[in-house]
């Protein structure tokens, strides 16, 4: 995948490392707390790990709070593994808490596309594997515009048009934008299902979508 610079990118990895860092430490109480209930609700492992594709494809681990039941025990389907805790935790985004440990080594972005599945790569037009030309973030346009209410072309393209239009102004929108649609809880999940549904391929990008117009997420 070709190589991407931008003069704000280097910036932005100062702040990413600053802020997280004092995100850490400032949060560090409700970490613990959320890893004792985490614990005591469903055991371990506390954290959820997978590998995910960062900048450019390279793969790396993310780390999450835990927030489903392991596979089996009679549940097959995310909703019917997506524990009580689990939900509060998605719904208040603590689960994304270990996630700025990934900022820290610098596998993530505070404001980017959100890193998907692997599998997800080879489905993607090369428009929308555009996303890959900048870190994956904890936030990004595509979570301020809809979330998980928004279908997969419609987040595909709010994520190149950030790698595009990407600015320091646009990261700390993104970023005020975030903490009034957390305390809001817009969005979480999409229509019958615990987050999203499986992305699956697409025939086109919708690369022109508006990244500046508001969207009202549908419930």
């Amino acid at each position: 995948m070709t190589a991407h610079r931008h003069p704000h990118d280097r910036l932005k990895r100062v702040l990413d490392l600053l802020l997280a860092s004092v995100a850490l430490m400032v949060l560090s109480p409700v970490l613990l707390g959320v890893s004792a209930a985490v614990a005591l609700a469903m055991g371990r492992p506390v954290l959820f790990r997978q590998i995910r594709p960062g900048v450019h494809g390279r793969l790396f681990e993310l780390r999450k709070f835990r927030t489903m039941e392991p596979v089996g025990r009679g549940r097959v389907s995310d909703g019917e593994r997506l524990t009580r805790l689990g939900a509060w935790l998605r719904a208040t985004s603590l689960d994304e808490l270990p996630t700025l440990w990934n900022v820290v080594r610098g596998d993530m972005s505070l404001v980017g596309p959100r890193p998907l599945l692997v599998r997800y790569l080879e489905r993607y037009t090369p428009e929308q594997s555009r996303r890959h030309q900048v870190r994956p973030g904890i936030t990004g346009l595509a979570q301020v515009r809809g979330r998980n209410a928004l279908s997969w072309e419609e987040k595909f393209a709010y994520d190149v048009r950030y790698v595009d239009a990407r600015c320091l102004r646009l990261d700390l929108r993104i970023l005020l934008e975030t903490v009034v649609l957390v305390l809001r809880r817009e969005g979480i999940s999409a229509d019958g299902h615990a987050t999203a549904p499986e992305f699956l391929g697409t025939a086109e990008s919708l690369a022109d979508a508006d990244y500046g117009a508001p969207r009202q997420a549908s419930r």
